[in-house]
């Protein structure tokens, strides 16, 4: 693969020469991070200032940055994660040492698990007390950047002044290469706050590496779905990420094949097309038919947990699977495996198959989608399905949502049509509580121009009250679906069906329309009638609103067990 990109080494005119001879002065290493950060395309930060990090903080104000602060550090990573997925660039997101950035972790487990593109910028103790001494300085670790070893992608250290710019390039190039995900730097209070004579930074290069697939696997692939009998699709997040949809339904038409996306693939096949088997994929009737495939391509996922209806999913055909994460590759199924951006493949496969016709084709999709609509139909869940159904009338087309770990939110991993790619997103990929507000943060500091949605059941919503503060100072157009079960309705649920009984499930709660009105948030009880109404109303306002829907939800029965 060539690099020759990296050896265009840019000529710097007389004026630029001088410039650098004569660096401004009142400069230190916050002033190195922010001009890296410029200069490598970054136009928002999101954090949440401390002491060791205030050199980054006070450089800020010295920068063109636009700066999103949350109340709480996960949730300032959750909007960084949603800024990533929506825009597909760097997510730049500033810490403090200890406390601060160990608070960050569940979040950027969220967005390794998404493939999220965040860069976590964290102070350190003074380099004096690095080392694993116990001198007992503010914030100490004996190794912080152990901590976070085994979340992200890499780890980069910074010790020196001139070490800040190549680091963070680093780490840039390694955040955006295929799979994207969260990666890490520390550099001590000491180095951010001593005064620099170092040239201001510009010429910043940080491509990030392509991944291609290997040309004589896209031909036995290729071979492979062209002579296919049954061919299906298994779509995941990798292909939303990748922009890769068109190509993607471009493939599906060429060779008749269905196509069913994963729950973080939602959108990323339209959910009307006559081959669309939609993202029923925790149902039976979905599983068997993709079981009877006999050649079945698996694009940008691994078929994990819920990918594979809870690891019951046993394919009989040849498997093809395409994935940029190497780690991922046949990890739960002997596949073809093919190491690549989905995107890139997806394009060199289209190229290759010979087209198929198969009139059956649609007529199976629509058998199998009746199956799963009876099998729906006689639980008796009509609520859940009007509320799904109310949501998607209300919502602009192409605005994002943002989807909490509730019972909703598992109704619309299925049923929810997200009628645009990479508009629908959930923590699903590590399962945290407390994603959907402060990541319909995010993704709102990134288009103002759009409402965004966030949906949260009373229990998660709890863990991001506090950033009803940060969407009204800084005026986002975001608002929030409370659905107000008195508790953590999924693991009531769950609790009642192991154990017959449950504990620590259920919860006290505020009145969240006054307390959103403490906010200076508009807030409106609602009710199911009223949902699709008052939903559209708040949508359609400028800034935060909150809609609170008091209502006991339940889930459809899993076909796994």
């Amino acid at each position: 693969m060539s690099h020759d990109h990296h050896d265009e080494r840019p000529e710097l005119t007389p004026a630029q020469i001088a410039a650098a001879l004569n660096p401004p002065p009142g400069r230190n290493g916050g002033d190195l991070v922010v001009e890296t950060l410029q200069g490598l395309g970054a136009t928002t930060v999101f954090g949440l200032p401390g002491q060791h990090a205030l050199g980054m903080f006070d450089a800020l104000r010295r920068s063109s940055l636009g700066y999103v602060g949350l109340r709480v550090e996960n949730n300032a990573g959750f909007a960084a994660d949603a800024y990533g997925r929506i825009t597909g660039e760097v997510a730049p997101l500033l810490l403090s040492t200890g406390p601060g950035a160990l608070t960050s972790l569940a979040a950027l487990q969220e967005a390794a698990a998404a493939s999220a593109p965040v860069l976590a910028i964290s102070s350190q103790i003074p380099t004096a007390g690095l080392g694993g001494g116990r001198h007992g300085y503010l914030h100490e670790l004996r190794d912080q950047k152990a901590s976070f070893r085994d979340v992200v992608k890499s780890v980069h250290t910074v010790r020196t002044a001139s070490q800040i710019p190549s680091a963070i390039a680093a780490a840039w190039e390694s955040a955006l290469t295929a799979p994207h995900g969260p990666v890490w730097i520390e550099i001590p209070q000491d180095v951010l706050i001593a005064e620099t004579t170092l040239p201001v930074v510009t010429a910043m290069d940080a491509t990030p590496r392509e991944v291609h697939a290997r040309p004589e696997l896209v031909a036995v692939a290729a071979h492979l779905l062209s002579n296919a009998e049954r061919p299906a699709i298994i779509a995941g997040g990798g292909v939303v990420r990748s922009d890769a949809a068109g190509k993607l339904r471009a493939l599906a038409e060429k060779v008749g094949a269905p196509v069913v996306t994963t729950y973080g693939g939602k959108g990323a096949f339209p959910w009307e097309h006559p081959l669309s088997l939609q993202s029923w994929i925790e149902d039976r009737h979905t599983t068997d038919f993709l079981e009877d495939a006999d050649v079945l391509l698996v694009v940008g996922s691994g078929l994990g947990e819920l990918s594979s209806n809870y690891y019951t999913f046993a394919p009989r055909g040849r498997v093809v699977q395409i994935e940029a994460d190497a780690g991922k590759l046949e990890s739960n199924h002997p596949a073809l495996g093919i190491h690549a951006d989905a995107r890139d493949a997806l394009a060199d496969l289209l190229e290759a198959v010979t087209p198929r016709r198969d009139p059956a084709a649609a007529e199976r999709v629509a058998a199998v989608l009746g199956r799963v609509r009876d099998r729906i139909a006689g639980q008796e869940l009509t609520l859940e399905q009007r509320l799904v159904a109310g949501i998607r009338t209300a919502l602009p087309d192409a605005s994002p949502s943002f989807w909490d770990m509730t019972i909703l939110g598992y109704w619309a991993w299925a049923a929810f049509d997200a009628r645009h790619p990479n508009t629908m997103h959930s923590a699903q990929g590590s399962g945290g509580l407390g994603y959907a507000f402060p990541a319909a943060i995010g993704a709102a500091a990134a288009d103002r121009t759009k409402p965004v949605l966030a949906v949260s059941g009373d229990g998660g919503a709890m863990y991001s009250i506090a950033e009803l503060a940060t969407a009204r100072q800084y005026d986002l157009p975001v608002t929030w679906l409370i659905v107000d079960d008195g508790g953590y309705g999924i693991l009531r649920e769950y609790m009642t069906d192991a154990f017959g009984e449950t504990s620590a499930t259920e919860l006290s709660r505020p009145d969240f329309v006054a307390l959103a009105e403490s906010f200076g948030v508009p807030a409106v009880r609602t009710n199911p009638e009223a949902l699709t109404d008052d939903l559209a109303k708040a949508l359609a306002q400028p800034g935060p609103s909150v809609v609170v829907l008091p209502a006991l939800l339940r889930m459809f029965r899993p076909t796994h067990l």
